[in-house]
């Protein structure tokens, strides 16, 4: 790429900044809570913002039982494919589902204010910003006029929330892409390169209802709940001496998120419900890790002569880095070094995204877009997720030049 043709896609994105900034503002006016999941209406709208942009969309509605086998009401998936000639496919990945805005905000979660040069709202940043990155940064692929080889993808999900499996998963699953690589969506400066997996079950502990007078007549399924939860806790602590060789990953982690039980306060519990959360290192086994968990589980239950079920809710696999990432990392660092002034960092992170399905099937992959130095800066999950406009801006810039040199014939890369 020359500097000519730098300049051009630099210079049309500048020039387009504002039209990007009313199209993520759109994008956040249109709630996509998950839960409940009802995300159908914002990739309805989303398609109609991008073909007004001048992009072909694909739409893919996922069957109603599929969503609601995975806790959802409806979803449909977008595909933009922009066929430059032959060569590598890139994917770029974002999910426009968001969790529920909660309290706390100092302007309406659903509003796009725009202050000091920062847009508010919910799924600013986590991740309807990287829908506007994505989309803009092929732009001004197709504005520069570059002699270009290969497909350009943007893949726009729903079901990022919950789990991925009807959102990439399935475009994977069901063959409607074969990328060669693959960008997901990100949420700070710095370029993602491996995360933790994560296990979710959910774990009855069952007793024997009995009047609260008689206690010694009934099983106290609460009474069993404690003694495993001591259990846990202490394999929580356990836990924490595995360490990850990763940069930006600590050690795993266990999490019991939720507890539910009982019948009224004058009967002895007669079950109760546990979801434990455990996050996978990259270098341990899932597999492994589920069965280790399971039979701590089962085999306190047993000492305590109670009757548990145990089942997995989600298994999410780490991701890994897979031959040809580096060739990724190298071309976001050198444009990010360009564009932000600084060193760009390539690191871990301990939560779990969709990249990991896209690795999972041996595509190549990192996390980058548009975001602060950290997912805290930008209050994200959180009241008052915001987006500095002017990293929107900079992060499309890096993105479209890394597709530029990854799809031009001429690339040494």
């Amino acid at each position: 790429m020359t500097p000519d043709q730098e300049n051009r896609i630099r210079n049309f994105i500048d020039v387009q900044h504002p039209a990007q900034i009313r199209f993520l503002a759109e994008l956040v006016k249109v709630p996509s809570d998950n839960p409940p999941g009802d995300c159908a209406p914002h990739g309805a709208r989303a398609a109609e913002l991008l073909r007004g942009l001048g992009l072909t969309v694909e739409t893919d509605p996922v069957p109603a039982a599929d969503a609601a086998a995975c806790g959802m009401i409806s979803a449909t998936n977008l595909i933009v494919r922009r066929r430059f000639g032959p060569g590598p496919v890139v994917a770029l990945n974002a999910h426009g589902d968001v969790v529920p805005p909660g309290e706390g905000w100092s302007s309406d979660p659903y509003g796009a204010e725009i202050r000091d040069g920062i847009m508010y709202g919910r799924g600013v940043a986590v991740s309807k910003s990287d829908f506007a990155t994505y989309a803009f940064a092929l732009l001004a692929l197709e504005a520069s006029g570059m002699a270009l080889g290969g497909t350009v993808e943007l893949h726009l999900t729903y079901d990022e929330e919950a789990g991925g499996l009807i959102g990439p998963g399935r475009l994977i699953a069901q063959g409607l892409t074969k990328p060669d690589f693959a960008i997901s969506a990100g949420f700070a400066y710095n370029i993602v390169v491996a995360h933790n997996g994560c296990l979710h079950l959910e774990v009855k502990v069952h007793g024997k209802s009995a009047h609260a007078a008689r206690p010694d007549t009934g099983v106290d399924a609460l009474e069993a709940a404690t003694t495993l939860l001591g259990a846990l806790y202490a394999y929580r602590a356990e836990l924490s001496r595995i360490r990850s060789s990763v940069p930006g990953i600590d050690h795993p982690t266990l999490v019991v998120g939720l507890i539910s039980g009982g019948i009224n306060t004058n009967v002895v519990p007669d079950l109760v419900i546990l979801r434990i959360d455990r996050r996978i290192i990259p270098e341990e086994n899932p597999e492994q890790a589920e069965r280790e968990l399971i039979a701590l589980i089962e085999q306190v239950c047993g000492r305590i002569s109670v009757a548990v079920d145990v089942r997995r809710i989600l298994l999410a696999l780490p991701l890994k880095a897979q031959p040809g990432q580096e060739a990724l990392v190298a071309l976001l660092q050198r444009h990010g070094r360009a564009i932000m002034g600084e060193e760009i960092k390539a690191e871990g992170v301990p939560l779990y995204t969709d990249a990991r399905l896209y690795s999972a099937a041996g595509i190549p992959t990192v996390l980058y877009g548009a975001g602060p130095h950290s997912l805290l800066d930008a209050n994200g999950h959180r009241a008052d997720e915001n987006l500095v406009l002017e990293d929107l801006r900079k992060a499309t810039q890096v993105v479209a030049l890394t597709l530029a040199d990854l799809l031009s014939p001429q690339s040494g890369e």
